[in-house]
């Protein structure tokens, strides 16, 4: 888990770490993205397209079969996202994701990341700029 989770805060080859059958979950809307390249493309359109972010690692719990982070999601709103054109709003937002981890890699990640809070940091920032 800790090379997977350098590989994502370098934007290196993280997916590399994923079973060729994973499944990433967006737990807010429970959209499944089957497949190492569909989860990598989600990852990397998340963090380096609709946003130019870096995942800060705050805690990381690993078990038996399960590894469980918690980070802050940080970046600047780059591109539209959620209907919004891009701002060039910094965010910043605390999100957690579960893996299920076997022999092949990782097999599952589930995604607890609210994008309403992104939308509401992004549009709070612009009331703001506006504002002033």
């Amino acid at each position: 888990m800790s090379a997977f989770l350098e590989a994502l805060q370098s934007r290196g080859e993280f997916a590399r770490h994923f079973a060729p059958d994973i499944v990433l979950t967006t737990m807010e809307d429970g959209a499944a993205i089957t497949g190492r390249e569909a989860a990598r493309d989600f990852i990397v359109a998340f963090h380096t397209r609709m946003f130019d972010a870096h995942p800060e690692l705050v805690n990381l719990a690993v078990g038996d079969g399960v590894a469980a982070a918690e980070l802050v999601f940080a970046g600047t709103h780059t591109q539209e996202f959620a209907g919004l054109q891009p701002t060039g709003v910094a965010v910043r937002l605390p999100y957690t994701v579960f893996y299920d981890v076997t022999d092949d890699g990782i097999t599952g990640l589930r995604l607890y990341l609210s994008v309403r809070g992104l939308v509401d940091q992004i549009q709070a920032q612009q009331t703001v700029s506006a504002a002033s």
